[in-house]
Order: structure tokens, then sequence, then C-alpha cells
């Protein structure tokens, strides 16, 4: 075979394969499309290769501070009239302790208040001092109940010459049991916090009566009202 011979049959096989490979490359082109015109009318996106056995990850989602806090409100039990008064100790103005057995056998007003020296504080604290001489002709004891240390009862007591023990729960754990200890807001702001509370408690142990959300103008002497007859 000559050389002119071969070269143009080189150029014919070279030929034949070049239209082989274009018929290949268009016959998938059209297919490839109608795949994604299909699947754009679906409405799917074509199937992708899962790349491990396990399925996709999922975020556990963790409870917010709110959940976190109702659940915890409502898991407290709310101390109700006759039911046996919770037992505690705690320290005291004067470098003491004072506790529910050491009322044994009378009865025992608790008064739950804010904050040591502020003004609503301070009034009912010399309320219940100053009649604390009915409340003993009664029968009846009288501790005031807040979350200010020892040294801040003292200071409150001297400054004002209150006469009633002045008992310090700074962890908040009688203020929970007696269900002084909860939700406030003011001034639009909401937070945890002492609710002003009184609880009678009577010779037996059980509590007589519980006042919530107390109003302190006129409040000491409706107390001595309950305890007289009780």
């Amino acid at each position: 075979m000559s050389k002119k011979t071969r070269k143009k049959s080189d150029r014919s096989t070279a030929s034949r394969k070049a239209r082989t490979h274009l018929a290949k490359a268009s016959a998938k082109r059209p297919a490839s499309k109608a795949g994604r015109s299909a699947a754009a009318k679906s409405g799917k996106s074509p199937a992708r290769k899962q790349t491990t056995s396990r399925g996709p990850s999922r975020k556990i989602a963790k409870p917010s501070a709110t959940a976190s806090s109702n659940r915890k409100a409502a898991s407290r039990s709310v101390l109700a009239e006759g039911e046996k008064a919770p037992a505690f100790r705690l320290p005291r103005d004067g470098g003491n302790t004072v506790s529910l057995q050491d009322f044994a056998g009378e009865k025992l007003v608790l008064f739950f208040y804010p904050r040591a020296d502020t003004p609503g504080c301070t009034r009912e604290a010399i309320d219940f001092t100053r009649l604390k001489d009915a409340f003993a002709a009664a029968g009846t004891a009288v501790v005031g109940v807040s979350g200010d240390a020892p040294k801040a009862q003292e200071a409150f007591r001297n400054k004002h010459q209150l006469a009633v023990p002045l008992a310090s729960d700074e962890q908040h754990e009688m203020l929970e049991a007696y269900g002084a200890w909860g939700e406030k807001s003011m001034y639009g702001r909401t937070f945890e916090g002492i609710i002003r509370t009184t609880v009678l408690i009577g010779t037996d142990g059980k509590v007589i009566k519980i006042w919530r959300n107390v109003r302190v103008d006129g409040h000491a002497d409706a107390v001595l009202d309950v305890a007289r007859t009780a």
C-alpha cells in the first residue's frame, strides 16, 4: 500500500471515530435535559447518592431558660392552710438561731418581707413590734424573715428599735417552703424574689391562715385579730 493510500485511510478512520464520539455525546445531552425538565415539573430535586448509611443528623433542642423556670416553679408545692408548717432553723439577729421547735405549744406569726430597711418592710416590722405585747397576750410569738444576712438584720433592728426576732434565709429554702419566694415584676422587669407573705401557725403546728401579696397598711392589726380568735 502506498503512503498516499495509508494517509487517506488514517484520515477516514479518524473521521469515523470523531463522528461516533459526537453521536454519543448528543445522545447523552437530551437525556440529561429531559431528566432535569421532569424533575422541575414534579417539583422534586434529582436524587443524590447517600454518602453515609446513617440518617441525617438531628439537633436536639435544649430547653429554654423560661421553660426550665416554669417547670421549676410548677414543681414547687404551695403551702396550704391546714397543712403542717415546714420545719426550719435559721440564723437570726444577735448571732443566735431561731427554729419552729422554739415555739412549740404556742401560736406563731411569720412575716416574710423582701428587704431590710426599705420603706414598706420598715413600716411592717415597726407595726409588728408595736403590737408585740398584744400578740403575746394572745399566746402568739412573731418572727420576721427575709433573705438578708444576719448583720443586715442587726443593723435593721438597731436603726428602728425592732423588738421581734429577724431571721435570715439567704439560701431561700424556707422562703420556698412557705410559698414566699416566686416570680415578681417591677417596672416592666420580671424576676424571682421574696413575695410579701404572712403565715399564722397554730399550737398544733398546722397553718391557720396565709396572707399573700400583703399590703402593709393595717396588715399587722388584721393578723392580730385572727390570732386572738384562733
